[in-house]
């Protein structure tokens, strides 16, 4: 029962980040014709997400520290 618990869990999670995805990436955006082009569109999506995924985790964690900020280059 905990193993299933804890399966059921781990997909909830993944879920959340399929539609944090086609919210914030555009992973629903595409227009299937071949499957290499679809198979790049999903890789690209998926890398993008995963980088702002961990620019705000480094956010949240910098937020959390009380450091100072240093402002936006353009």
């Amino acid at each position: 029962m905990e193993e299933l618990v804890r399966v059921a869990g781990r997909r909830w999670t993944i879920e959340e980040c399929f539609e944090e995805a086609k919210g914030q990436v555009g992973l629903d955006q595409y227009e299937v014709r071949r499957w290499d082009g679809w198979y790049r569109h999903i890789t690209l999506a998926m890398l993008a997400h995963a980088y702002l995924a961990v620019i705000r985790n480094q956010a949240a964690e910098q937020g959390e520290k009380g450091a100072a900020t240093a402002p936006m280059r353009s």
